[in-house]
């Protein structure tokens, strides 16, 4: 496409209405929910085409978006047939599936973490963050009565580092108010919920990044280290 007249032309979705129903919030991901607010037009000179403009609020979370859209020329507007295309700022932030050589347990936790934080709920991200934790101990067959000492036999085993046995402390910590909470408990601080879903991003990479990559290395580098012994 070399000309924004053209968003609608000859591509895009059926029909000349907007498609509401296939727009999500970039805030709390509510699908068709929306109340228009604004609307603003530009019409190209001499044709039917127009370009729309608009502001929406969600009905959900009270979230904006705005939508520049057009339906075809041929479509005579928005009461038309036709086609139509659209594009929405801001868009959501979707949260990938994480790493196939991660555990399944593991990935499925650590993308509930990240999707929290994302919508800023930021108690569930601190749990998430510590069923992440845990599910990583076990998959490295951690032992111990507890969460805390499993991190500390993964240090004394030398899968982790001291380093990294304090910071998993700290999730354990910051996020036990949340999984056990009384009648008046505090809110996670924001800055301390994203520190902690930072911290199991670097777990991750530590306890299964670096391993996987160092082995794709060695792997690379068997048949050249062969070649040279011959």
């Amino acid at each position: 496409m070399q000309s924004w007249w053209q968003l609608g032309e000859g591509f895009g979705q059926a029909g000349s209405s907007l498609a509401l129903y296939q727009i999500e919030c970039a805030f709390c991901g509510e699908r068709d929910n929306w109340a228009i607010e604004h609307r603003a037009e530009k019409r190209k000179p001499n044709s039917r085409k127009v370009l729309y403009f608009d502001t929406y609020k969600c009905g959900n979370c009270a979230g904006y978006v705005m939508v520049f859209w057009s339906a075809s020329e041929s479509s005579g507007g928005p009461m038309g047939g036709g086609l139509h295309a659209y594009r929405v700022l801001p868009w959501p932030l979707d949260i990938d599936d994480g790493e196939e050589y991660w555990p399944a347990t593991v990935k499925r936790f650590w993308k509930q973490a990240h999707t929290a934080l994302s919508r800023e709920d930021f108690d569930a991200a601190t749990v998430m963050s510590r069923s992440a934790l845990q599910a990583v101990t076990r998959s490295q067959s951690a032992e111990g009565n507890d969460l805390y000492g499993e991190i500390e036999d993964l240090e004394s085993k030398g899968i982790i580092p001291k380093i990294i046995k304090d910071w998993a402390h700290e999730v354990r910590l910051l996020a036990r108010p949340s999984a056990h909470p009384e009648t008046d408990e505090a809110d996670v601080d924001p800055n301390d919920a994203r520190d902690i879903v930072q911290f199991l991003d670097y777990l991750l990479e530590y306890v299964y990044g670096l391993p996987h990559r160092i082995e794709e290395y060695r792997s690379r580098r068997a048949p050249e280290q062969s070649s040279d012994e011959e």
